[in-house]
């Protein structure tokens, strides 16, 4: 078991093999959930997997030449 110190600003050290095994990197973001007695410490990061669903779907596909069009359109009135 994996123990660390709280300091008077309630900052802590994250044990290497607790980094190691939650694939932790520095400037992660984590999620501290609340239970009776406990807390569950877990990455916030996301998986691009996680953002399927995220936007809407488009309202038609677009071909390349569709695409193409619309860029020069806008770099023209820029």
């Amino acid at each position: 078991m994996s123990t660390a110190t709280l300091t008077s600003k309630g900052q802590t050290t994250i044990p290497k093999d607790v980094r190691e095994h939650l694939g932790l990197q520095p400037g992660d973001r984590l999620e501290f959930i609340l239970g009776e007695g406990s807390v569950i410490l877990r990455p916030a990061t996301r998986r691009i997997t996680d953002l399927k669903g995220f936007l809407p779907k488009p309202r038609r596909a677009l071909s390349l030449q569709d695409m193409d069009r619309a860029l020069r359109r806008r770099a023209r009135s820029e």
